[in-house]
């Protein structure tokens, strides 16, 4: 066992006598150690619940004779970071979380590991220390939480951020913004829709190291209960076959899981943190495979954002199983990919049907024949841009308008929410890039104002930071070089053209490549006063191209 090297033998006297001074037994220092990381905390909706899950877990690895080992990880609700400097720590946290349970995991030589996570930058941190570590494990997520019911409809997060641009125009009282804000957000759980938190835990299904159910059984049902016991079992078969995250998983698995999160319509984060999660792994992905992937992918499915359909209905409807099966029927599912089950793709998906056609399409009624996620390229963007295509309106897959130029999130929203954005115009907000933010920050209250206002058939949004999984409209993100490493987008000013073409991926500023070079000779960087880790994280994170690794 990998853990004797910390617990056998006479010259472990000394560390056996510290096991034993937290409670370790001989009996349970004979069998293998099961770290079991816990983001439990008691600010994150997605946390708030997983001693329990965390419990489960620990039973399970019990009855299948390991000795589980829990120690704690940090995490950051996006939403309650959210438009303000809070959000500059969020993409960071992802590295911390890796750094940390590596730390963990190698200082006191585990044997196993489960990963227990929900929400936004916790599960790729979980998902990239897996493959860093490399020691068998398996992820388990905290699940969905459910939708509420405002008026009789079906509401969640967004609603409210929506609602706060709808108060702005006129169209809601501030009064039914606070009943609003008391309903939304029902249970604990990550946030109903197909929002960052919950394409990862869905992607981790797709990408093989999460059991069946992981992305969209919900918080609340006795369901995750049992699944979470049933992984502390399955880390200890993993353990026995001595079967590790690289052993099993393969480039293939990897476009399982970028085929379902076209089809889906994912966040555009996934594809930042599909990145960065594959060159932990060792694994040849960039921005032109998820493309390739995109252009072969119908979308089958319209979840919250881009529809009325929530994870929780995905889930009735077969959950991520039955979108493999479904995209099977087009050669796209490699289903000779294997699995923490224990199971091939195919066995899995042998005996597995879509049960609810609203909710999941079939391959020949698709709601885009193309994939939820577009790679814009173009003189704005040279090593590449990322949209949702699945939750653009069509008059916007095609916009040409003026920019209207700042330099942060907070001069933007200002300026939304002060009508200074007219139909037509194209917000560039730079700056808020992995260098420039630091931090990449996400977008979601700038974008939720442009719909709540009614702007989001007519006004486009670019930016070198990141967007929600809970953004809607033409909004397009991680443009890269950003403005700090002297980007394109540093260059553009106020009334200058930008033109916008997702169906022929092309993202373009129309200024004469002569001026261009002019004001090039006239930029700086600019330079902001940072301490602790933003300045560490400035001084060492890669491009958004990249996945925003640290190098």
């Amino acid at each position: 066992m990998r853990s004797d090297r910390s617990k056998k033998g006479i010259e472990r006297a000394p560390h056996r006598s510290l096991f034993k001074a937290a409670g370790f037994s001989d009996d349970e220092l004979k069998r293998p150690l099961i770290g079991v990381a816990n983001p439990f905390n008691e600010i994150v909706p997605g946390h708030v619940h997983l001693r329990q899950i965390v419990d489960a877990v620990k039973a399970g690895i019990r009855e299948a004779g390991g000795v589980p080992v829990e120690f704690g990880v940090i995490g950051v609700c996006d939403g309650i970071a959210m438009n303000h400097e809070g959000m500059k720590y969020s993409l960071p946290s992802r590295e911390i979380i890796a750094d940390s349970v590596e730390i963990m995991a190698q200082a006191h030589a585990f044997d196993g590991m489960v990963l227990v996570t929900s929400c936004d930058k916790i599960t790729p941190g979980m998902l990239m220390a897996a493959f860093r570590v490399n020691i068998p494990s398996i992820i388990v997520a905290g699940g969905p939480m459910l939708t509420g019911v405002y008026k009789g409809k079906k509401v969640n997060l967004i609603s409210v951020f929506e609602a706060v641009g709808k108060v702005k125009a006129g169209e809601m009282s501030e009064e039914e913004l606070c009943e609003l804000e008391s309903i939304a957000c029902p249970t604990c759980g990550s946030c109903a829709g197909m929002f960052t938190a919950n394409s990862m835990n869905c992607l981790s299904e797709a990408i093989g190291l999460a059991l069946p159910g992981n992305g969209t059984i919900p918080a609340v049902f006795a369901d995750r209960i049992r699944l979470a016991k049933f992984a502390g079992k399955k880390v200890m078969e993993l353990v026995k076959k001595k079967l590790t995250p690289k052993k099993l998983i393969t480039k293939k698995n990897f476009e399982n899981a970028i085929a379902v999160d076209m089809a889906l319509g994912c966040s555009t984060n996934t594809v930042l943190h599909l990145l960065a999660i594959a060159h932990e792994a060792g694994i040849d992905i960039t921005l032109d495979t998820f493309d390739e992937i995109s252009r072969k992918t119908p979308v089958l499915a319209k979840l919250i954002p881009a529809g009325e359909h929530s994870v929780v209905d995905l889930h009735f409807a077969g959950g991520i199983p039955a979108v493999m099966k479904e995209l099977s029927k087009l050669g796209i599912i490699h289903l000779d990919a294997k699995t923490v089950l224990g199971k091939s793709v195919k066995e899995i998906l042998k005996s597995v049907e879509v049960l609810d056609r609203e909710v999941i399409r079939s391959v020949e009624e698709p709601y885009f024949k193309e994939g939820g996620i577009a790679i814009l390229y173009g003189n704005l963007a040279p090593e590449g841009a990322v949209v949702k295509t699945s939750a653009v309106v069509p008059e916007m897959m095609r916009h040409t308008g003026p920019a209207k130029v700042f330099d942060s999130e907070e001069e933007a929203y200002e300026a939304i929410l002060g009508g200074k954005i007219k139909k037509g115009d194209v917000v560039v907000i730079r700056y808020e890039g992995p260098k420039g933010g630091p931090g990449m920050r996400e977008m979601l209250s700038p974008t939720s104002a442009i719909i709540g206002m009614g702007l989001g058939s007519s006004v486009a949004l670019i930016t070198d930071g990141r967007f929600s999984g809970g953004t809607q409209g033409a909004c397009i993100g991680h443009v890269s070089p950003e403005a700090q490493e002297g980007g394109p987008i540093a260059l553009v000013k106020d009334g200058d053209i930008i033109e916008i073409d997702i169906p022929a991926r092309k993202l373009e500023l129309k200024v004469s490549q002569e001026e261009l070079e002019k004001r090039r000779k006239k930029w700086k960087p600019k330079r902001k006063k940072l301490t602790g880790v933003l300045k560490k994280y400035q001084m060492l994170v890669s491009s958004g191209a990249k996945g925003a690794v640290i190098e």
